[in-house]
């Protein structure tokens, strides 16, 4: 359970400038965090530390419940955090981070440039089908395609598209998914969620060039 998640966690948003001051502060609080604990920690510290994530996250939607993007970065830290902790156990984690995103979706599906989209996407993509999970590739694919109308030229989401077309053995369409991803502008103030990206591009690249030896 824990491999499927390793690529996914999670998508890191444009800065929000929607928000009013105070949201807007603790919001990029928790993304870079998240980006701290996803990309610097040791992977034996990322459990305590993305469960003690978890609790600021829901205690954001909570307190905000008409924000749609502290519903999606609750999303996000839920299901990193299962995916640090891995297992048939983090399910029920999966659960709510999927809960959590169709939330988002529901108040402002363009919120943080379509991330909600392309987070459930990636969960569908990743989580075992029924009757153990509620995986659907074709679903993933649909959101994808929804992502990108919103964000084309994003990072997260040509990184998030590149994967699935990589899982369905599209890889010639995958690989130039990818590139494409690489050259994405780089995001103020998301300095670290972009380098992290980029190598998670990057190893997913390998794979792919390996397939098309």
């Amino acid at each position: 359970m824990k491999a499927i998640f390793v690529a996914l966690l999670f998508l890191l948003a444009a800065p929000v400038w929607a928000l009013d001051a105070p949201d807007q502060q603790r919001l990029t609080s928790i993304q870079q965090e998240w980006a701290h604990i996803q990309y610097q920690l040791p992977e034996d510290q990322r459990v305590a530390a993305f469960e003690k994530l978890a609790s600021q996250s829901s205690a954001f939607k909570q307190e905000r419940p008409d924000v749609a993007e502290a519903w999606v970065w609750s999303g996000i830290v839920t299901s990193s955090w299962a995916g640090a902790q891995g297992g048939l156990g983090a399910l029920s984690k999966v659960k709510q981070a999927k809960a959590d995103l169709e939330k988002a979706l529901a108040l402002d599906p363009n919120a943080l440039q379509g991330s909600a989209y392309a987070s459930l996407a990636a969960l569908y993509d990743r989580v075992p089908g029924w009757p153990i999970g509620f995986g659907d590739s074709e679903k993933a694919q649909g959101l994808l395609e929804q992502a990108l109308k919103v964000n084309p030229d994003g990072i997260d989401p040509l990184y998030f598209w590149g994967d699935h077309l990589f899982r369905q053995g599209h890889y010639a369409q995958a690989w130039a998914a990818l590139d494409k991803a690489l050259q994405a502008k780089p995001r103020p103030g998301r300095e670290l969620a972009d380098s992290g990206r980029r190598k998670d591009i990057q190893l997913l690249l390998v794979e792919v060039n390996k397939k098309l030896k």
